[in-house]
This record gives structure tokens, sequence and C-alpha cells, in this order.
């Protein structure tokens, strides 16, 4: 019996055919991640704020149109600001307060970064209503500061909670003055 030239082992392909199979797994292993790529990326990015919230992610504010004993509010990434600018009286009265008496003891020195600008987060930190004391004529609670009427929080001129079930302070955003006159909240 003789061996015919032509056959092959079975086990031992051709140097080709080979190189062909490697290339084969390679590229769809690529198509796979390209895809698996394309699927996740539009998962991650509907994570990002929303163009409008980066555009408001920082305000800048000139408060040298604010009165003494006046009050703005303003809005930043969808949630009320309020700025006032408070009277010596007012600075006087949060100042003498002792940290003691309150829920949530914040001295008023620490909540400010210059005594006549009060800068807090208008959200009341019990459910989140807003409270009233901003506009003229409004209650300001017996504190003279914010009164939240939906379940009769009251907060002092610095915003510290001292009557109510709000369990904390209003909020102070981040901010900082980049002159005598303007603020940048963000």
């Amino acid at each position: 019996m003789a061996k015919s030239k032509s056959t092959t082992n079975a086990t031992t392909a051709p140097e080709g055919h080979k190189s062909r199979r490697d290339f084969i797994v390679v590229a769809s292993y690529a198509m796979g991640a390209v895809g698996a790529g394309a699927f996740v990326w539009p998962l991650v990015d509907q994570m990002n704020p929303a163009a409008d919230t980066l555009a408001l992610a920082s305000i800048e504010v000139d408060v040298s149109k604010i009165s003494e004993g006046q009050s703005i509010t303003l809005k930043w990434r969808g949630k009320p600001i309020f700025i006032r600018h408070r009277t010596k009286a007012e600075i006087a009265e949060a100042a003498e307060v002792a940290t003691t008496d309150l829920r949530d003891p914040e001295e008023d020195g620490l909540r400010v970064q210059k005594p006549e600008y009060l800068v807090v987060l208008g959200v009341c930190t019990h459910l989140g209503c807003v409270p009233l004391g901003q506009k003229v004529g409004e209650v300001r609670g017996e504190y003279d500061g914010w009164f939240c009427p939906c379940h009769g929080s009251h907060y002092d001129s610095s915003g510290r909670i001292r009557k109510g079930p709000a369990p904390t302070n209003l909020e102070v955003p981040p901010y900082t003055f980049l002159s005598d006159q303007v603020i940048r909240i963000g």
C-alpha cells in the first residue's frame, strides 16, 4: 500500500487556514466589544446632568442692589436661594444666641462669609417646603427669620431652626465673594 502524497494529518491545518481562523476570532471579539460599548454608552450618558442643570451649576449675583433689610430669592439648580442683606440689629441678634439653646448648634459667624449678607437654600429641612419671610409683609416667624407654614418651623435671622419639627438649619450653599459686591453660588 502506497501512501498518497496529497493526504495530510487531520490535526494539522495549512498555515494560511490557521491565520484566517485567528483573524475571524479576533474580529468577532472586536465587533462584540464595539456592540457592547454602543449599547452601554447611552445608558451611562443618560446619568449625566441635563444641559440646563449644568448651565445653572453656578450663578453670579450682584448684591449691591439689595438694600439693607431687604431679601431676594434666586433659583439655583432648581431650588430657591435666599439672600438677605441683614441689618446691624439682625446681625447682633443672631450673634447673641447661645448655641446651647439651638437644636442644630451652629454659630452665626460660621454660616456667613460677610456678616451683612446671609445666603441660604430656601428649602425647609423638615419636608422640603419653601418658608415664608422673603417678601415684605410676609410672616417671618417668632425669631424674625423665616416661617414654614406647612408644619410650623421657625428659623431665626441666621437661618437656624429655633422652633418646630425641622431637624436642621437652612442649608448654606457653597458660595464665594468674587468682589465686595458679587457673589458666585456653586
